[in-house]
C-alpha cells in the first residue's frame, strides 16, 4: 500500500514538471518574436551639401533631388553654403553628426572639401561627389556630365560661326574642377586653329566664385585691352554669358559678337531666341538627380552600383574615382523645341511669355 501511494505521488510530480516545461518553452518562443518596428527597414537618410542656390540651375538640382530621394522612400536634408568653404565644412559636419547614411556634396572648393570626405569616412559614411569632383580625397563615387565635352561643344559651335578671329575666354571659378575640365575641352578644340594662326585668344581669365559681377569686370577689361576688337566670346556658364552680353549691349555690340554659355538657364534661352546669345549647353537636371538619388541609396546600403550605368575612372589627384558621366547637348535657335521644351525643362509659355514681358 505504501509503495502504491509513493508511485502515485511521483507520477503527479512528473506531470506538474511537464506543465512547467511547456510554459517555459512557450514563453521563450514569444520573447524571440521580432518586434514590428524591427521588421520595418529603417529609412535611409541622405545629406546634400550644396555650394550655392543663387543660380537657376542649382534650384532645379535641389528640388529635383529632394523629389527623387523621397520617391525612393528615403529622407534628405539639404544645406547650401553660398560659396563659403568654412560654412560648407560645418554644414557637412552637422549632417554627419545627425546620423545621415550617405553624404552627397557639390563642392565649392575642390581642394578644401577633401576634409569633408575624411570626416564622413571617419563616421563610416560614404560620399558621392555630385556634378563637381572633390580633389585629393578618397571619394566613393562621382556623378556628373562630361565637362570636357561641354567645353568642346561650346568651342565647336562658335568655330562654325567664327572660324577665324580674336577670341575671349571667360572661365568659371578657378576653385571648381569642372571649370578646369570645361576649359580643357574648349582649348583642345581651339588649339589646332590657334596653331594655324586662324584663332587668337586675346583674353583668358577665370571668374572668381562664378559671380556675374566678376565676369562683367573681365569682359570690360577684355574690350578695353582690345579696343572692342573681339570676334567671339566663350563664357563658362549662362550667368557669366549674361554678364558679358549686358556689357556688349551697353556698347551696341550685342548680337554682333557670338557668345557661348552653359546650363540652359531660362534667361539664356530667351537671349538665344533674341539673338544676343549664340548657344548654351543643356544638361538634363532631372536625369542627373534621379540617378544621384538611386546611387546614393545603393551606396548607403553597400549595394553594387555597377549595373546602373557604365562606370569609368577619373583621377582626382589621389585616386581613380569610380565615375558616371552623362552626355551634354548643344542648344541653339534651331533645336530649342526638341530639347528644352520637349523635356519640359522650360515650358513654351515660360520661354516666350517672359520674353514678351521683358521686351
Amino acid at each position: 500500500m505504501l509503495v502504491l501511494i509513493l508511485f502515485l505521488f511521483l507520477l503527479g510530480c512528473e506531470k506538474h514538471d511537464n506543465r512547467n516545461n511547456d510554459t517555459e518553452v512557450q514563453s521563450n518562443t514569444e520573447s524571440f518574436k521580432p518586434n514590428e518596428q524591427q521588421q520595418v527597414e529603417e529609412t535611409i537618410k541622405i545629406g546634400f551639401a550644396m555650394d550655392t542656390l543663387t543660380e537657376e540651375r542649382w534650384l532645379k538640382d535641389r528640388d529635383f533631388f529632394r523629389m527623387s530621394v523621397e520617391e525612393l522612400g528615403a529622407e534628405v536634408e539639404i544645406m547650401a553654403s553660398h560659396g563659403d568653404d568654412a560654412l560648407q565644412i560645418w554644414q557637412a559636419e552637422t549632417m554627419i553628426s545627425k546620423g545621415i547614411d550617405l553624404l552627397v556634396i557639390v563642392p565649392h572648393n575642390a581642394e578644401s572639401t577633401a576634409a569633408i570626405v575624411e570626416k564622413a569616412h571617419s563616421a563610416g559614411i560614404k560620399v558621392l561627389s555630385y556634378d563637381r569632383l572633390v580633389k585629393n580625397a578618397e571619394v566613393d563615387m562621382y556623378l556628373s556630365y562630361d565637362n570636357e565635352q561641354v567645353g568642346a561643344l561650346q568651342a565647336q559651335a562658335i568655330l562654325e560661326i567664327v572660324p577665324k578671329g580674336r577670341y575671349v575666354y571667360i572661365g568659371g571659378a578657378e576653385t571648381d574642377n569642372n571649370a578646369h575640365m570645361a576649359k580643357k575641352g574648349v582649348f583642345e578644340v581651339l588649339q589646332p586653329h590657334i596653331d594655324k594662326g586662324d584663332i587668337t585668344v586675346v583674353f583668358d581669365q577665370w571668374t572668381k566664385d562664378w559671380e556675374p559681377a566678376n565676369a562683367k569686370e573681365n569682359i570690360e577689361l577684355a574690350l578695353k585691352a582690345n579696343n572692342n576688337n573681339i570676334d567671339a566670346v566663350i563664357a563658362a556658364n549662362d550667368a557669366t554669358a549674361g554678364a558679358v552680353i549686358e556689357v556688349l549691349e551697353s556698347r551696341g555690340l550685342a548680337g554682333e559678337i557670338p557668345v557661348a554659355g552653359q546650363d540652359a538657364d531660362l534667361a539664356a534661352i530667351q537671349r538665344i531666341i533674341k539673338g544676343t546669345q549664340t548657344m548654351t549647353i543643356y544638361k538634363p537636371i532631372k536625369e542627373l538627380t534621379d540617378l544621384a538619388a538611386e546611387l546614393a541609396i545603393k551606396l548607403a546600403k553597400d549595394e553594387d552600383v555597377g549595373e546602373i550605368r557604365d562606370v569609368v575612372k577619373i583621377n582626382n589627384g589621389q585616386m581613380e574615382v569610380p565615375s558616371i558621366l552623362l552626355s551634354p547637348t548643344t542648344v541653339t535657335q534651331t533645336n530649342i523645341e526638341e530639347t528644352i521644351i520637349a523635356d519640359d525643362f522650360h515650358t513654351r509659355n515660360e520661354i516666350y511669355l517672359q520674353k514678351d514681358k521683358s521686351d
